[in-house]
């Protein structure tokens, strides 16, 4: 597969990845957090209102996957905000301490998926401009 045509599939993986993990999370609220289901109203709203705004980030990586060329610099807006999402992930770990084991390999992709996406954010565009000659 040419960095291109993987681009605008990890690109559109993401997309449908963050709006159907934003749609269980905005059904279920807090329950939908594995060692939360306790917690009280005040910090289910915000579960469910932070993952109406993940679907939308959702519906933008599909967006960007979907235009052609696949816009760089849409690609690493994302990107940053994705990775954004992994530092704060760390910054939670220094305040206190650990989470629940699931959050773990999140923080993960979070931190380790972003430099590919950096990497291939402009490979659909040179691979249009090299196509037009």
């Amino acid at each position: 597969m040419d960095k291109a045509k993987a681009l605008r599939s990890l690109a559109w993986a993401m997309g449908v990845a963050c709006v159907a993990i934003g749609v269980y999370h905005l059904v279920l609220g807090i329950a939908s957090v594995p060692g939360e289901e306790a917690t009280g109203a005040t910090v289910d709203s915000r579960e469910r209102f932070y993952n109406a705004i993940f679907i939308g980030f959702g519906l933008a990586w599909i967006r960007t996957a979907r235009q052609s060329p696949v816009p760089s610099a849409a690609v690493r807006l994302l990107t940053a905000v994705f990775l954004l999402g992994g530092v704060g992930r760390v910054l939670s770990v220094f305040a206190h301490g650990w989470p629940h084991w699931f959050q773990i390999p999140l923080a993960a992709l979070e931190l380790l998926l972003p430099p590919l996406y950096f990497w291939l954010a402009d490979a659909d565009e040179r691979s249009v401009a090299a196509a037009r000659g």
